[in-house]
């Protein structure tokens, strides 16, 4: 009982709780760890000061240099006829099949021409019927016309006849006023005794003559001037049923129009039910059989495919957003297909399309590349993994690119120190941003190895192909066979040794 007080109070002070005990724990374990890492490492830090690293090397090369894009496409016929139909109907011959040769005009396949035969003879039909009508109204018409100009004819006779009975109007009024003077004057002189009794009987008779003659020829006009109203409505109305029969004519005329070029369809339809080959080539896809069906409604549906020349070949390849700057018209190629892969086929690039592809938010390109295929090896519809050649150098100097990415321990604390002062990142130094990116047309640097000693060359990197690189010293002497330094011991061991990671529960002790 006194031990246990003994152990509770301690100095008139209440001990540590066990939970307090256990992270004073874990801290001093933890802190022990980094005690023995820290002086591991300046054991090791010391080791690699006192002995020089050993440096990897790789000889410089004399060589041809090509840098390449990547793509795989489809290998397809340079000019390929896919043969339809513009008529619907049953199948009911077949004069090839897969692989078939066949020359401009030959005959492919045929349409059972039953009912286009029929369609024919009724257009031809119609097409009688409505010439028959438009003979007939033309020949109405005709009647119309002439029956329109003879009114016309006899509506000017009338108003001639008119103008004349208005003159002789004219004519009886002035013998009429003649009469009226000579009367009175004969009166007066008869008062006077100058003339006899019959003169005046005479001026008399003759006055009413006139009158009378005035009131015929004022009958007369009247009579003309209703026959010419009358006529004159005569020929108006021969007139509009002229009009009338013309049209009538005309619109049989344009029927007759439309019935011939119904006729003409209906021979065109029955023509185009013999399929016939366009172009001289040899059959690839046959997509029918006898006895089938075609309807060419909507759309034309595809009979047959041809190739027109199988020695002449293209490969239709997608090329990458980042990788389409390169590839240009003219570039040469290279590709193997899965059928032979031992092989390759050499080819040029034809053409590079504008229109991009966008699939999953990735774009691609289509690039047409040409291909010689004499022998046949090559068959439509294989896959080919292409290389288009995007850039080459010849009898260049040639180094690993991990050798201008490469630096002297020295220079390499040198950029970690600046990294560290300057970061890249929020979180200081980081791999990326003390690697080097090695980019064609820029400047760089190799450490050539002489025994125990580094020359520093600067180049100009020319092309960079894959984990190659052509240079150009700057400066310096470079020649192939130099020893160029793309890594050393002491790096290829902090590469090797893994990340120190804090003691287990040290988290725990710092809740």
């Amino acid at each position: 009982m006194k031990l246990l007080e003994h152990e509770i109070v301690r100095n008139g002070k209440t001990a540590d709780p066990p939970r307090k005990r256990r992270t004073r724990v874990l801290w001093l374990s933890a802190l022990a760890v980094v005690l023995v890492a820290c002086v591991a490492g300046a054991l090791v830090l010391q080791a690699r000061l006192a002995a020089p690293p050993t440096y990897i090397t790789q000889p410089v090369l004399r060589q041809d240099l090509v840098a390449t894009v990547t793509a795989t496409g489809t290998v397809n016929p340079q000019d390929l006829i896919l043969v339809g139909t513009q008529v619907s109907g049953t199948i009911s011959e077949l004069a090839v099949d897969y692989n078939s040769k066949v020359k401009a005009g030959q005959i492919l396949a045929r349409i059972d021409p039953t009912s286009l035969r029929a369609a024919l003879d009724q257009a031809q039909a119609n097409q009688d019927q409505i010439q028959r009508q438009a003979l007939a109204a033309t020949a109405t018409g005709d009647a119309a016309l002439q029956t329109r100009q003879s009114a016309a004819q006899t509506e000017a006779a009338d108003r001639a006849a008119l103008a004349s009975a208005e003159s002789q109007v004219d004519k009886a009024k002035a013998a009429l006023q003649l009469a009226n003077l000579t009367l009175e004057r004969d009166r007066a002189l008869l008062a006077r005794g100058y003339v006899a009794q019959n003169a005046v009987d005479s001026d008399v008779s003759n006055q009413v003559s006139t009158q009378a003659a005035l009131s015929a020829a004022t009958i007369a006009v009247s009579q003309a001037r209703d026959q010419l109203q009358a006529q004159t409505q005569t020929a108006l109305a021969s007139a509009s049923q002229a009009r009338s029969a013309l049209q009538i004519a005309s619109a049989d005329r344009a029927a007759v129009g439309a019935a011939r070029a119904l006729v003409t369809q209906a021979a065109y339809n029955l023509n185009h039910s013999v399929i016939v080959s366009p172009v001289e080539g040899t059959v690839i896809a046959r997509n029918i059989s006898v006895g089938q069906t075609v309807a060419a409604s909507f759309q034309t549906p595809t009979l047959f495919s041809i190739a027109r020349d199988l020695t002449k070949m293209e490969v239709d390849i997608s090329v990458g957003e980042p990788d389409i700057g390169g590839v240009q018209a003219g570039a040469a190629a290279d590709f193997t297909v899965l059928a032979y892969p031992n092989r390759t086929f050499h080819g040029t690039v034809w053409q590079v399309r504008q229109n991009p592809t966008t699939v999953n938010n990735v774009v691609t390109y289509d690039a047409v590349l040409l291909i010689a295929n004499r022998d046949g090896a090559l068959r439509p519809g294989m896959t080919a993994n292409a290389s288009v050649h995007v850039g080459k150098v010849q009898n260049a100097l040639v180094v690993p690119v991990q050798a201008l990415q490469w630096a002297p321990p020295s220079a390499s604390r040198r950029s970690t120190a600046q990294n560290t002062t300057n970061p890249a990142s929020p979180w200081g130094a980081t791999e990326a941003s003390v690697s080097r990116t090695v980019i064609a047309g820029r400047n760089g640097r190799l450490s050539i190895a002489h025994g125990t000693t580094l020359a520093s060359i600067p180049v100009r990197i020319t092309l960079v192909a894959g984990t190659q690189a052509a240079v150009e010293p700057l400066s310096g002497r470079l020649a192939p066979g130099d020893a160029v330094v793309v890594a050393d011991t002491s790096t290829v061991a902090v590469a090797a040794t893994p990340a120190a990671r804090p003691p287990l529960g040290a988290n725990r002790g710092m809740r």
